[in-house]
């Protein structure tokens, strides 16, 4: 799989990683022996990004992936946690003394003395805009308890906001063909200052999986189901914001027009992948079979489909469909 430079770090992630929100909850349930398979499944593909935070099952996905990195020989993988999301969202609660206790926690669950990447989950605007914010990530990394820092953002003006920070390693954004407003100018603003992008909610919660329908339902522990309309946090985190019906129907579109062999999620992953500014996507898995496919997908970057077609299928789809309510938008 290819690998790719993680900004000015000297480390290399992959094409295709692992987000692990799924390892932890609010998707239904999966066992720790499914999680553990999963991470090895993916580290098998050559996968070398694992994405999680403190917060994924109140640290359960953090203390799996410190299980498994401990069983196994994995230096090169990278692990990327996030912060911020075990208080009120609040500026206030974004301080040194509470980066300490949330990094501890995560330094005891990952076994490790130096997080390899640290990312703010989503807090609240200010907090990117004050500048004792970075302050401190700096001391954090001058102390060793973090190796590099970065932002994951729900809105694009908070990402250019933290794209204005000279030490900022990663971004973290929802990016897919139902979310195309960071290709305006986040993408190509983060390639020009060397910052690393990953791209979340990349299949727009399984709406890009090709197989849902307007009858398909999700558990009651699913935020598929509690958080359609922003219930428990910002409902571009579910679906990407598209309403269920119509991002069935856009996928239906999208699907269509694949060549035989090559599915809608691989093709989206691919595409992803392939646009300039992005440095790895990354897509749940909860079984293994899941696993495999998502780091297969970077097959398709080699040749044997054709990028530049599907790319201005999504375009069209996305202009006629979507553009309209979703711009605007974050």
């Amino acid at each position: 799989m290819q690998q790719r430079p993680l900004s000015r770090t000297g480390r290399e992630v992959s094409a295709i990683g692992l987000g692990t929100w799924q390892l932890g909850a609010d998707w239904g349930d999966v066992s720790e022996d499914d999680a553990r398979a999963v991470l090895a499944a993916s580290a098998d593909a050559g996968v070398t990004l694992f994405d999680t935070a403190d917060v994924y099952g109140d640290g359960r996905s953090e203390q799996i992936i410190g299980a498994f990195l401990k069983s196994r020989d994995a230096d090169d993988v990278t692990v990327a946690t996030k912060m911020g999301r075990r208080a009120d969202q609040v500026p206030e609660n974004y301080v040194m003394e509470n980066f300490r206790v949330w990094l501890d926690r995560s330094r005891r669950l990952l076994g490790t003395e130096t997080l390899d990447l640290v990312q703010l989950h989503c807090p609240p605007s200010a907090v990117i805009d004050d500048d004792a914010t970075w302050d401190a990530l700096d001391q954090l990394v001058s102390e060793g308890v973090i190796a590099a820092y970065g932002a994951s953002v729900e809105t694009m003006d908070q990402a250019l906001s933290a794209l204005r920070r000279p030490n900022l390693t990663n971004l973290q954004i929802i990016f897919n063909p139902f979310r195309l407003k960071p290709l305006d100018e986040v993408l190509p603003l983060a390639a020009e200052k060397n910052v690393a992008v990953f791209a979340r909610v990349p299949l727009a919660s399984g709406l890009l999986s090709g197989t849902y329908a307007r009858s398909t339902t999700f558990a009651e522990n699913d935020h598929r189901s509690y958080n359609r309309n922003g219930e428990a946090f910002d409902k571009g985190e579910t679906f990407s914001g598209v309403p269920f019906d119509e991002g069935v129907a856009a996928a239906d579109e999208l699907k269509a027009s694949l060549p035989e062999g090559v599915g809608l999620p691989a093709a989206t992953l691919a595409w992803i992948a392939s646009r300039e500014g992005i440095t790895s996507v990354i897509p749940g898995a909860r079984s293994t079979a899941q696993a495999q496919a998502n780091a297969a997908a970077a097959d398709l970057l080699e040749g044997g489909f054709d990028l530049d077609a599907f790319d201005a299928l999504v375009h069209d789809v996305y202009d006629r469909r979507l553009r309209a309510e979703i711009h605007p938008q974050w």
